[in-house]
């Protein structure tokens, strides 16, 4: 028998968000591990607010919804704030109930603004680590660096010392024929930013340089890093972050051609770590000889190494890294190593779920 088309509202429902979200929902191992992690980080929070006043939006909403915007690639803040009028799922996620009103976007950004720490972000990046612990290589490890695109555009790259054609009409800038560089000029939008390209013969754009540290059991990542973009950053970024690896105890580190220097092989040798680094031999003598590339390890650390492109993929993709919405290194570090705790998170879940 064909049902009613009622297209009469009901006025109460019985069935809670917890109720709706099925038993099996990938997001639900996330959600346990993320609550226990807030739970373990709210003496932090508390120091970041005022004990009198009217309360705000609590932390950990703010950053369960975090998560979602990452998660789920929501462009932007009011997208967000749109999805919580009528998601059930991002309601659950967050903790809000059925009926329960929504913030404003604009006081939800607001909100946010207290938690674009770069200590904040790190604190639950190694939170997110210590349950992922049984996963990880303590051993062997990669390194590798890739560029963000800032928020700024070709246009806001003018003189330091505010000499260069003026702008025309609707702001339009003519530069052609203009020799840019970064020690004479920069960005009026986003001064942080530097002008750098990857490769030769590609688009220099005004970018960040995102650096991490991938274990290469499980391709989880133990460390990230912002920097300015140049030419050293990679090298030195590398460097900086193997010092947080266990002392005592001799590892591997890959990387790819970039890292093949002699300065850098030197530099790990002393650190008792071996590098595992793809060697370069165009026109020159690779700094990495017969020790190292002869054992078997050092192919297996040639295979694992280009995992780490997995990770700037989901980050950039998924976690809408390739272009940043924020301006300076302090909160384009906080989000690139958010967004890093969240791919862990997902890593985790996915791990767990084979166990």
């Amino acid at each position: 028998m064909r049902g009613d088309d009622n297209q009469q509202e009901g006025m109460f429902s019985y069935v809670s968000p917890e109720k709706r979200v099925p038993a099996d929902h990938p997001l639900r191992p996330i959600r346990k591990m993320v609550d226990e992690i807030l739970k373990e980080m709210s003496p932090r929070f508390a120091k970041l607010y005022s004990d009198v006043g009217r309360p705000s939006i609590a932390p950990e909403r703010l950053f369960r919804s975090l998560l979602l915007q990452i998660f789920y690639s929501v462009r932007s803040e009011r997208m967000l704030i749109e999805q919580l009028q009528y998601n059930l799922l991002f309601r659950w996620f967050v903790g809000m109930e059925m009926d329960e009103g929504v913030w404003n976007h604009a006081m939800y950004s607001k909100n946010r603004e207290r938690l674009l720490n770069e200590e904040i972000a790190e604190s639950f990046f190694r939170r997110v680590l210590e349950r992922a612990k049984p996963f990880m290589s303590d051993e062997h490890f990669t390194v590798d660096g890739t560029l963000i695109e800032a928020w700024a555009s070709q246009k806001s790259f003018r003189p330091k010392d505010g000499t260069g054609k003026p702008p025309g009409p609707g702001g339009e800038v003519d530069f052609k024929g203009e020799k840019r560089k970064n020690q004479t000029h920069e960005s009026t939008t986003d001064p942080d930013a530097r002008l750098w390209t990857k490769s030769r013969g590609s688009e220099a754009k005004l970018s960040y340089m995102g650096h991490v540290m991938m274990e290469n059991r499980n391709g989880l990542l133990v460390q990230t890093f912002l920097t300015e973009a140049n030419g050293r950053a990679e090298r030195d970024a590398a460097l900086l972050m193997t010092e947080a690896l266990p002392a005592g105890k001799r590892v591997t580190l890959g990387g790819d051609k970039n890292y093949d220097t002699r300065e850098f092989v030197r530099e790990l040798r002393g650190m008792n770590i071996t590098p595992h680094v793809a060697q370069n031999t165009t026109n020159r003598r690779s700094a990495v000889d017969e020790r190292t590339t002869r054992h078997a390890g050092y192919e297996v650390s040639q295979r694992k190494r280009k995992r780490v492109e997995q990770s700037f993929g989901w980050m950039k993709m998924v976690g809408m890294l390739k272009k940043v919405k924020l301006r300076g290194i302090d909160k384009v570090g906080w989000l690139f190593t958010f967004t890093g705790a969240a791919y862990n998170l997902c890593r985790l879940r996915n791990l767990m779920a084979r166990t």
